[in-house]
């Protein structure tokens, strides 16, 4: 059974950072992180191919944020920085059983309940 669990979220004014984490007791392929704005449909922020070690970025976050992955601490990270109040929603981690391409929502069998991210200008 895979169990997702974020942190790290919280409120920043525009042009900070955060961290996100996400624990994870059974490692997925892919991984991604979503985010959810109020009133928008839910999209992929980033995503990484864990057996590839390759890793992919939405065109809005490219340059931004970095996904990562400590396998001895069983956690991926989002960092994000530059933050606008374009990225305030809510953030959720997702895994795979299945595989797929990482953007897709219906890719993954798993997902983290979210950390809240808010970006005040």
């Amino acid at each position: 059974q895979v169990q997702l669990a974020e942190s790290g979220g919280g409120s920043v004014q525009a042009g900070g950072s955060l961290r996100l984490s996400c624990k994870y007791t059974r490692r997925g392929a892919p991984m991604a992180w979503f985010r959810q704005a109020p009133g928008k449909a839910r999209e992929g922020v980033a995503g990484i191919y864990t057996r590839g070690g390759k890793w992919a970025y939405a065109e809005s976050v490219k340059g931004r944020f970095t996904i990562s992955i400590d396998v001895d601490e069983s956690t991926m990270y989002l960092q994000m920085n530059s933050l606008t109040p374009e990225d305030t929603a809510m953030y959720y981690c997702a895994a795979s059983r299945n595989g797929g391409p990482w953007s897709q929502e219906s890719t993954y069998t798993h997902w983290g309940q979210g950390t809240q991210v808010t970006v005040s200008s």
